[in-house]
């Protein structure tokens, strides 16, 4: 069994849900997270390709989504700067969901 990281209560492993508070689970919020990011690299992908036609634009696009992947496989933060510029130069989407994802993350918990 674990326990809840809302409350403390005592759940069982295969749980989704606190039975007490109804906070996700951990796995649940990881599983979001996850969906998250992998929609963000799709738009930043998307981003490249649309801008494929724009020489001058993708000597950034393409140097910004590689730095996304690897700060995301490395586990490291990814600055709101960042995050902001890729909202304007590479897609809307992506920035977006990029801002939101640390949000995400503190409701989920």
């Amino acid at each position: 069994m674990k326990y809840c990281t809302k409350c403390g209560a005592q759940i069982f492993d295969e749980a989704i849900f606190c039975p007490k508070c109804g906070a996700p689970t951990q796995d649940e919020t990881d599983k979001t997270s996850a969906t998250l990011t992998l929609v963000a690299k799709i738009f930043m992908i998307i981003g490249c390709v649309v801008q494929g036609a724009y020489l001058i634009p993708l000597c950034w696009t393409i140097p910004m989504t590689v730095s996304y992947f690897k700060s995301v496989e490395n586990h490291q933060p990814i600055s709101t700067a960042f995050k902001v510029c890729s909202l304007i130069f590479v897609s809307p989407v992506a920035g977006i969901i990029m801002l939101c994802q640390d949000d995400m993350k503190n409701i989920m918990q």
